[in-house]
């Protein structure tokens, strides 16, 4: 039976924390940016630890009025102190609990502009590094963050099962039709392809190659609970389950 990875970005306000934590590999925890308070953390952090779930920080731009998913012009030193602070939230409520803190993964807008630019790329991979190199970098594949963690970070290769792609390995814009796969049928497919196949259908033209080794569903998308039952009940007809500590 191949076990695959599966994360999901939780600690947001969302009603279904309690529901996800079962069913998926690692937590991504909203850590103050965009969503988040200490009493979240805290509590997002007990339900993994009894789930036996892998918890990350979700760093984002400091924008809740727009959930982070606005880019948002910063100087870098002040994103810089914004991400580090964000991380080290998280990083001091798991470790007061004795969890350890495995991953970091941006968030919205933040995730997306690390894809192609530079500038914001550096500055999360510097943040992450404050914290020495233990902590895995969750990317996207073909970006700019992945080539500029390389040697520095151990770095993880991410793919979304409920989110379309561009051509170019980038996810279409939340703002446009379709962009959120929503359909469970669809979402297994999108996933089942991606890992027996490993290879990803844009919204439009050719397939492309995948070779991400965790996947993510989102905790906002409505019916993410179905989703990921579903998910629980037809992988093993594939020969696939879903990997648990």
């Amino acid at each position: 039976m191949k076990k695959i990875h599966i994360n999901c970005d939780l600690g947001e306000g969302g009603e279904h924390d309690g529901q996800l934590m079962p069913l998926i590999s690692a937590c991504n925890i909203a850590c103050g940016g965009h969503a988040g308070t200490l009493e979240t953390m805290q509590h997002t952090v007990d339900l993994a630890m009894e789930n036996g779930v892998e918890i990350g920080a979700h760093p984002s731009y400091p924008d809740k009025e727009n959930f982070g998913r606005v880019s948002i012009p910063m100087e870098s030193e002040e994103l810089k102190r914004s991400l580090v602070a964000q991380i080290m939230s998280l990083k001091q409520i798991a470790e007061a609990e004795g969890a350890v803190l495995t991953h970091v993964k941006p968030h919205g807008a933040l995730y997306n502009d690390a894809f192609n630019n530079a500038e914001v790329a550096k500055i999360i991979v510097d943040s992450v590094l404050e914290f020495g190199n233990d902590l895995v970098l969750y990317v996207a594949e073909g970006s700019v963050i992945s080539e500029l963690a390389k040697g520095k970070l151990e770095i993880r290769y991410e793919a979304f099962a409920d989110r379309n792609y561009n051509p170019n390995g980038s996810l279409v814009n939340r703002k446009e039709t379709g962009a959120v796969i929503t359909h469970k049928e669809e979402v297994f497919n999108h996933l089942l392809s991606m890992i027996s196949e490993q290879k990803i259908t844009p919204q439009k033209g050719q397939k492309f190659d995948t070779f991400a080794t965790t996947f993510c569903l989102h905790g906002d998308t409505p019916n993410s609970v179905e989703i990921l039952e579903y998910l629980h009940r037809e992988l093993p007809a594939k020969n696939i389950e879903i990997f648990k500590a």
